[in-house]
C-alpha cells in the first residue's frame, strides 16, 4: 500500500485553505490547514508533513518566522504564498530557506505542477531504484551524490534544500565550465519557474556558506557573465 504523502497548508484566509485542499486531495495528497503562525509550527511537529504551502502574511508569527524556525531542525520542502510579487520579499523568502514562491492570485494547475516538481526532486530515492551512473561527482573534500540526494564536505553530511544540491551537482558536473544566470535558471528551475535571476545569487550565497572553498577547486563568480566550479589543475 503506498503511503501518502502529507501537505501543511498554512494561510488565514479559509476559504483559499479549503481550495488548495480541494486541488491537493484530487491529487492523491493528505492534506492538514492551519490558519496562524503558531499553530503552524505544532501541527509541523504532531502532523510531519512533506512538504508546507505557507502563506507570509499570518496572525501573530508571520510566514517568515516560521520558515526560519522550521529551518532550524527540517530541511522539509517549503512553498511561500503571498500577494507581494516585488524581488525583495521573493529574495528574502529564499534566503530564509524557502524552496519555491508562487505569487496570488494563482492558478491551481501551476501550483500542483510546483507541488509535485518540489516533492520529486526532495525525495528521489522513495519512488527511484539507485542510478549507479551519471549522478555521482567528486573532488578533495567534497562528494555530490544527485541520485540519494546526499553532500558529504570534510567529512561530514551538509543538510540543502534540494535546489541547493542540484545547483552544486549541475556546477561540479562541468569543471571551468562558465555559465550564466538565466542558463542556470532554465536548468535547475526549469519550466515551472518564472523569476529573478537574483534567485540564483541567494543560493549561491547559501552554498558558498555550507561548503568553503578547497585549495583544489572553487565555487567563481565570472563577473558580468554567470558562475563556475573552478577547478585547479596539477
Amino acid at each position: 500500500m503506498v503511503t501518502r504523502q502529507k501537505i501543511l497548508i498554512v494561510d488565514d484566509d479559509e476559504n483559499i485553505c479549503e481550495l488548495i485542499s480541494l486541488y491537493l486531495t484530487k491529487e492523491f495528497y493528505d492534506t492538514k490547514m492551519v490558519h496562524d503562525g503558531e499553530e503552524a509550527l505544532r501541527q509541523f511537529e504532531l502532523f510531519k508533513p512533506n512538504l508546507i504551502l505557507l502563506d507570509l502574511m499570518l496572525p501573530g508569527i508571520d510566514g517568515y518566522q516560521v520558515c526560519r524556525q522550521i529551518r532550524q531542525t527540517s530541511n522539509v520542502p517549503i512553498i511561500m504564498l503571498s500577494a507581494k510579487g516585488e524581488v525583495f520579499d521573493k529574495v528574502l523568502g529564499l534566503e530564509l530557506g524557502a524552496d519555491d514562491y508562487i505569487i496570488k492570485p494563482f492558478d491551481s494547475k501551476e501550483l500542483v505542477a510546483r507541488v509535485k516538481a518540489v516533492l520529486r526532486r526532495y525525495q528521489p530515492a522513495a519512488s527511484e531504484p539507485p542510478k549507479p551512473a551519471g549522478k555521482y561527482v567528486e573532488y578533495p573534500d567534497l562528494s555530490i551524490n544527485l541520485t540519494n540526494y546526499s553532500v558529504v564536505y570534510k567529512g561530514e553530511t551538509v543538510e540543502m534544500p534540494p535546489k541547493e544540491l542540484e545547483l552544486l551537482y549541475f556546477l561540479a558536473s562541468s569543471p571551468n565550465q562558465v555559465f550564466t544566470r538565466e542558463q542556470l535558471l532554465d536548468h535547475i528551475w526549469g519550466y515551472e519557474y518564472i523569476g529573478d535571476t537574483r534567485t540564483v545569487d541567494v543560493h549561491i550565497k547559501r552554498l558558498r556558506e555550507k561548503i568553503k572553498d578547497n585549495e583544489h577547486w572553487t565555487i567563481s563568480t565570472v563577473w558580468g557573465i554567470g558562475y563556475k566550479f573552478g577547478v585547479k589543475t596539477p
